[in-house]
């Protein structure tokens, strides 16, 4: 589960003293990725800041995907100290964190609430509880769980949502090339709808996904595809920012980075995928 290094089932006796302390807002947890999977009811707002595009395999099952970054583990949105960009959409998938629905071996109804224990904001000093007196859960996990039911709800809408454009031949394989100092950087396994196709269909079919609301997410998807260059640019600004230190990396507990180059005999395409699996 991306994001998450140690996702453990939550427990009344294990967790029974933890506390949640969110107030220092760091979102480094979501730093080495370049798409969030997103719920087709956030595309209006996520549309302003980042290109929407459906991720899946040839056929489905395909989701929503908001792209964060150009290249393979790293998202642009979120600063070396950790802080995602200010004024920018937060998606719900990031809003969960630290904690996640994880359906049972072999799929089924239940699911079961579990927490990512290494997160840092877990202590047992700061923070409000996870837990009340007798072990009943406190109003933060009270809200932590009605937050995840209905993510799960809208994302099992937003594969619907998916596979009603994909049933109807909308979804086309697409690559996203950006050339930049003589380097091609190419970002594959995305789909986006094909406008051709949309223009093609019929009057009930275009009547019927206005009436489910999809016409409007269509819009929105397309809209946000203006924001690729806009993502460029600040890989651009990534590129040329001067490189911390690596004491200074290691003092916040990351590796410490280095550009990439080209050597003698080797291709100057970077490819990358984006890593937001179907969920």
């Amino acid at each position: 589960m991306i994001f998450y290094e140690r996702p453990a089932a939550l427990n009344r006796e294990r967790h029974r003293n933890l506390k949640l302390d969110n107030t220092s807002g760091d979102f480094s947890f979501a730093g080495r990725t370049n798409s969030i999977l997103l719920a087709v009811t956030e595309m209006t707002e996520a549309a302003k800041d980042y290109p929407i595009v459906f991720t899946g395999k040839e056929g489905g099952p395909f989701t929503l995907a908001a792209l964060v970054g150009l290249r393979d583990s790293e998202n642009l949105f979120v600063g070396a100290n950790g802080v995602w960009q200010e004024g920018v959409y937060l998606p719900a998938f990031v809003r969960r964190y630290p904690f996640v629905l994880a359906e049972a071996e072999g799929g089924g109804e239940d699911l079961t609430v579990c927490i990512d224990e290494s997160y840092a904001g877990l202590n047992t000093e700061r923070g409000d509880p996870l837990f009340g007196e007798g072990g009943a859960e406190s109003p933060l996990l009270e809200g932590a769980v009605a937050f995840l039911t209905l993510f799960h709800t809208e994302m099992q809408q937003t594969r619907l949502f998916a596979q009603t454009l994909s049933d109807a031949g909308l979804l086309d394989r697409k690559s996203i090339e950006v050339n930049r100092g003589g380097q091609k950087q190419v970002l594959e396994g995305i789909f986006v709808v094909d406008q051709q196709k949309l223009a093609a269909l019929d009057d009930a079919q275009v009547l019927a996904l206005f009436r489910s609301g999809a016409l409007v997410a269509i819009h929105a998807h397309l809209m946000s595809l203006t924001h690729v260059e806009r993502l460029a640019q600040r890989m651009d600004q990534r590129m040329r920012a001067p490189a911390k230190p690596e004491s200074e990396a290691a003092a916040r507990g990351a590796p410490a980075q280095r550009p990439a180059k080209a050597g003698k005999g080797e291709r100057s395409d970077k490819r990358a995928s984006a890593q937001a699996p179907p969920q």
